[in-house]
This record gives C-alpha cells, sequence and structure tokens, in this order.
C-alpha cells in the first residue's frame, strides 16, 4: 500500500514534464530530502513489477519513465480501487485528520470520547486536542459549536439547517460523479440503494416538469435530500420563520419540491413536514433551473430580470474602468452572468455552501478573469449586500474568462502589409521569414511599394512592415526593419504583434528584485517588500493593506511554491513587478511558499495585462523554472532562466 507521501510523489511525477528535485517533494510533503528518497526506494520496488520506474536524473531530480503502459494502467486502477475501499488508509496528514474528525462528529449522535478519535486515527491525544482547534474553525463557518461534556465526550450542536448545509460540505465529494457523491467510508450512513431511489425520482420529476439542471445542480439536489431523508429518521427537523416560509411557497420552485417530495414519501416510506419541502425548494432555488422552450436564446434573455441585468452591466462597467478587457457588451456573458448570480444569491441568503472543484484550475490557469471575479465580487457586495466567497468568484471568473478567449477568436491574426523599395525579391524574403517566426499571430495580406501604399485602405491593416523610412502620419503602426531581418528586427515585429506585450528585462526590474532572503512567515516578507517599495516611493502607506484585504477574499498562493500577492484595487502611479526568493520556504495559508512577485497595477491603466499574466502563469505552472528562479544569486541569472525556459 502506498501511504499519502508517496501517492503525492506520484501524482507530482506524473504531472511533471521535467524531472523534480528531492528538495521541491520534500517541501511538498513537509519531510526530510532522505525521507523522500526512502519513499521513492519503496515506490520503486513497487512499480518494478507494475511497467515504470523512477529514474534519478543526475544533477535534475527524479523522472517517471513508464515502460509498459497497460501494465502501468492496470496498477493505478487496483490503486484507485484499493483507494476507494471502505477500508481506505487511516489519514496522515493533518488535513486528512481534520477532515475526518469533522465527518465523524458530524455522523454521531452521541458523545466522542478523545481517547477513542485518537485510537481511531492512531495519532496521541494531544494530536487530536490540536487538530480539534482547526475543527472547531471549520464548523463555525456554520455557526457550529463542540460541546464538551466531563466524562463523556465531544458532540457537535447547532442550528439545524446550518448542520445539514455542514453536512453536505464535509459529506460530499465534489468531484465525484452523479450519483456515486458521498465520500467512501460513510456509505452505511446513506446505503446506495436509497441514494439510486431518490437520483431515479430526482430526474423523472426534472423530465416531467421540462427543467434543466446541470450535474452538478442534481447532485446537490441527491445529497441534500439524503441528508434531510437521515435527519428527518432520527428526529430532527428544520424549522423556517413565518415570513421566510410565506416567500417560499410563492416560488414555482416550490411546486416542484412538492412533487419530488410526494415521491420520495411514497419510496421511502417516510413524511416529509412542510418545512422541509421549503428546504428542498431553497435548493432548487440555489440552481440555474430554466424550462426548456422553442425560444431558445430569446427564452434565456426574458430569464434576466430587469434588477439583475442591470446589476451585471454594473459589474462589468466596473471591471471595464480596471482592466479594460473589452468583454463588457458580450451578449453570452452578460446573459451567463445574470442566470449564474440569481441562483448565487439565492444561495447566500439562505446560507447555502457552494464547492468550486475547479477552483485552483482557475486561478493557475485564467488568472486575469479571477483577478476579475475578484472585482465583480467586491463590486456586487457593495450593491447587494450579498459576500462571495471564492468558490464563487471562481464561477464568475469563468464567464469571463469564456469570453476574453471569444474576443480573442474574433479578433483573429494581426494583418500586415509589407513595404519596400528593394523589389519583389527583397519583399519575398521578408514574407517569408515573417511567416516562418508568426505564422500564428498574423497574416501578410500583401506587399508594395512606397509609392503605392495611398492604394491600400490601410483600415484593414493592422500595422506594417518597411524596409525604408516612411514620413507622415498613417492610421497604423510602422515596423522599419532591415532588408533581410535580424533577431532586433524580429524583436521590434514580435512587440507590435503583441500589442506592445514587454520582455521578462523589462517586467523584473533589478532595482525591485531581493534574492535569497530569510523569512519566517508571510507577514514578515510582505512587511519587508512593502517597506523597500515605499522607499523606492512606487507606493503608499495604504498598500499593504490592500494586499491584506485582497488575501482574505482568496490566498494568492497558487502551489508550486509560488505566491504573487496585489492589492485589491490599483495603488500605484505605474505598473510594476516586485520579486522576492526564499532560502527556505514559509507557510502561506498552509502553502509552502518560496517564490513571492507583487504585482501592482498603474490607477486606472489601459494596459493590456494579458501577456503579463501569461508569463506569471506560465511560471506558476514549471516546477523546473521555479525551482531554477529560487535558486538564482543574482538579476541576471534569473533573467537567464526566463530567456532559456522561453517564458518570454
Amino acid at each position: 500500500m502506498l501511504n499519502t507521501r508517496m501517492k503525492t510523489i506520484m501524482r507530482e511525477l506524473m504531472a511533471s514534464r521535467s524531472p523534480l528535485t528531492g528538495k521541491y517533494l520534500a517541501q511538498l510533503n513537509k519531510v526530510t530530502a532522505r525521507t523522500i528518497r526512502e519513499d521513492v526506494k519503496s515506490l520503486n520496488n513497487l512499480l518494478d513489477e507494475n511497467g515504470a520506474v523512477i529514474d534519478s536524473v543526475m544533477g535534475k531530480g527524479y523522472q517517471l519513465e513508464i515502460k509498459d503502459d497497460q501494465r502501468f494502467r492496470n496498477y493505478l486502477q487496483s490503486l484507485f480501487r484499493d483507494e476507494t475501499s471502505v477500508h481506505s488508509d487511516v489519514p496522515a496528514l493533518p488535513k486528512e485528520r481534520i477532515a475526518y474528525l469533522i465527518k465523524r462528529l458530524l455522523l454521531s449522535e452521541e458523545y466522542i470520547k478523545l481517547d477513542d478519535l485518537a485510537d481511531e486515527i492512531y495519532v496521541s491525544k494531544s494530536t487530536v486536542q490540536n487538530d480539534l482547534r482547526h475543527v472547531r474553525e471549520a464548523l463555525a463557518v456554520y455557526d457550529m459549536e463542540m460541546e464538551s461534556r466531563p466524562g463523556y465526550g465531544l458532540k457537535v450542536t447547532g442550528n439545524e439547517l446550518k448542520l445539514r448545509f455542514c453536512m453536505a460540505e464535509y459529506l460530499f465529494n465534489h468531484k465525484e460523479e452523479t450519483g456515486n457523491a458521498f465520500h467512501q467510508g460513510y456509505s452505511l450512513a446513506f446505503p446506495q440503494a436509497d441514494l439510486d431511489a431518490i437520483l431515479a425520482i430526482i430526474m423523472k420529476q426534472i423530465e416531467e416538469d421540462h427543467i434543466t439542471l446541470s450535474d452538478i445542480a442534481i447532485n446537490n439536489l441527491l445529497i441534500h435530500i439524503a441528508i434531510a431523508y437521515k435527519r428527518i429518521k432520527i428526529g430532527h427537523h428544520v424549522d423556517f420563520h413565518h415570513e421566510n416560509m410565506s416567500n417560499i411557497v410563492e416560488q414555482k420552485e416550490y411546486e416542484v419540491a412538492i412533487k419530488i417530495v410526494k415521491a420520495v414519501e411514497k419510496c421511502l416510506q417516510i413524511e416529509f413536514p412542510q418545512p422541509e419541502v421549503a428546504y428542498i425548494t431553497i435548493h432548487l432555488l440555489g440552481t440555474k433551473m430554466l424550462s426548456q422552450t422553442s425560444n431558445g436564446e430569446k427564452a434565456v434573455e426574458q430569464a434576466l430580470e430587469e434588477d439583475i441585468y442591470q446589476l451585471v452591466i454594473g459589474l462589468l462597467k466596473k471591471i471595464e474602468e480596471e482592466y479594460e478587457l473589452g468583454v463588457s457588451k458580450d451578449r453570452e456573458l452578460i446573459i451567463g452572468l445574470g442566470l449564474h448570480l440569481k441562483p448565487a444569491i439565492n444561495r447566500y441568503q439562505y446560507g447555502m455552501n457552494v464547492r468550486n472543484p475547479m477552483l485552483e484550475d482557475i486561478k493557475k490557469n485564467y488568472p486575469l478573469a479571477f483577478e476579475a471575479g475578484i472585482l465583480a465580487g467586491v463590486a456586487l457586495e457593495e450593491q447587494t449586500g450579498v459576500e462571495f466567497n471564492e468558490n464563487e468568484i471562481g464561477y464568475l471568473a469563468l464567464h469571463i474568462g469564456a469570453a476574453i478567449e471569444r474576443k480573442k477568436l474574433k479578433s483573429g491574426p494581426k494583418r500586415c502589409l509589407i513595404v519596400c523599395a528593394s523589389g519583389q525579391g527583397t519583399s519575398q524574403l521578408i514574407y517569408y521569414k515573417l511567416q516562418n517566426q508568426f505564422s500564428r499571430e498574423m497574416e501578410v495580406v500583401g506587399a508594395t511599394e512606397y509609392y503605392k501604399l495611398d492604394q491600400y485602405n490601410l483600415n484593414d491593416i493592422d500595422f506594417i512592415v518597411s524596409s525604408i523610412p516612411i514620413e507622415g502620419d498613417l492610421p497604423v503602426p510602422v515596423v522599419e526593419v532591415n532588408a533581410i531581418l535580424g533577431e532586433d528586427d524580429l524583436t521590434s515585429v514580435r512587440e507590435v504583434i503583441l500589442d506592445g506585450d514587454q520582455d521578462a528585462k523589462s517586467l523584473f526590474q533589478e532595482n525591485l528584485m531581493f534574492l535569497k532572503k530569510d523569512f519566517n512567515s508571510k507577514e514578515e516578507a510582505l512587511e519587508f517588500m512593502h517597506h523597500r517599495l515605499l522607499e523606492k516611493e512606487l507606493v503608499d502607506d495604504t498598500f499593504l493593506e490592500a494586499i491584506y484585504e485582497r488575501e482574505a477574499v482568496a490566498a494568492t498562493s497558487f502551489g508550486n511554491l509560488v505566491a504573487i500577492p496585489h492589492p485589491i484595487t490599483p495603488k500605484s502611479d505605474k505598473t510594476f513587478l516586485a520579486v522576492t526568493t526564499l532560502n527556505k520556504p514559509i507557510n502561506w495559508n498552509d502553502k509552502p511558499v518560496q517564490f513571492i512577485c507583487i504585482i501592482s497595477v498603474k490607477k486606472n491603466s489601459t494596459e493590456d495585462l494579458q501577456s503579463l499574466y501569461k508569463m506569471l502563469g506560465n511560471i506558476i505552472d514549471n516546477v523546473t523554472i521555479v525551482q531554477k528562479l529560487i535558486k538564482a544569486k543574482t538579476y541576471e541569472a534569473f533573467i537567464n532562466i526566463l530567456y532559456n525556459s522561453r517564458i518570454t
């Protein structure tokens, strides 16, 4: 069997395209490099018979080599079966223990003694006591408490509705497919036959009422009905205030909930009180319910009520003011955000939780869209009082990211005209060189002599590449090059194609790079960087406070030892990056961090920041590059790593 560290090593090696150092794997698992060597040795003994091997590459680290693809696939499948069996591994890491303790306490009707919990997970009583501090913090989010009774032990107490939301959060495997939603090990509490029966009822009812629900929405509804069924069986009911109940009964979703509940009552021989029907209704209110009509897109537009439409327009205006993304008039974006916001606001009003299994991928792959989502969340809170957490913000970012990608598709490659005085041969040489270098990014629409330039409609051209000086103002940029294109000429063309994107040397300034430092905490590192930026008169005293305000919404530690802190709104008179690397990693919201890059965007900036975020995204995503950058002792070495890695 693989322990937790070995699974982590396997996962990292399978995901990486290049060797991973023992130091990186040790930092990730919070153990010594020697322990990692022992784990790799044990792993190799298992893999040797299963079609793979972990090679130790001199000076570079460990790399997974698959020798027999089919045997290795079979091995992974057997691992998965073992992992999902009822007798799964005992939790080893602090996070795993905390999750286990929360589930254990939520599912218990009786008091549980500390000694019993310690025996169950094979740790000391003091370790359990330490873990329970974090359990209390997690439960407090749902206004739940741990009641301690001398001689009896611990028990979770709190509002029944909040308790169910908490159960849905911690007993629900948000990455599983519909119908297989509960964490293994808890199937006895929720028999599969009951889950199958409830799912069949839901599917039948939404089909009869011509309602479209996403897979995630169906899964959520299944979970919450199953939890309600279990709680009612043991005598626990939800209670609603009269004003809330009258409001819910008036909703069209209430009629659907009644039909579902009647079918569940008949199938499972149980009676749901009226407040429980209201409870099912609020879960339907927290999903995107849309009747399937022949009007198609028109029906979607009509689904946006005037207040929601105005809210979306306001959010997009705020985003446009700060980031100039050019997507505020995107019809699909307006409709998509509108359909998302109405149920999201309902979820907030009733205290419902939502998980976003794609959150980390969204942060990593669409950082600009995620920042725009955070800004939308801030604007939403200002206008409605609804406070969005980072899971909801991630869903907003998905809509914004899709709009950004649509804009790229519509804009297509840049159109270029060649102006040359040396004849057809030279213009052809320039043409083929440009096509060879930039075939995806640009389209050469033709070549002409200077005196014929006025015959072209330059409104259809994005820029001109000319081997001769062109005097006078033209409506498009002109890149002057040599007849035989050199590296400097290609760089000039590249900058125009990328809308003036800067390279690494202009983005990473030597006077804003602090390498190989020693700090003990996130706060210490940020305080140091803020002080240096104050010295250089790049920021004011409110800058650090704005960074912490942004961190409060969603931590900027992205994994892979990288954190990219920045103020929640632009605070400086110029755009800059400031980098600090550390000799040893610090804890940044439960993630180790050794590479810190502060981004500050100019107030009222009209710059295209997508290339900057793309470069940082490429760094975040590449374990090898981060390891090299952390080791860099000089500015020149740092920049050379970026150039040699083709990050710029």
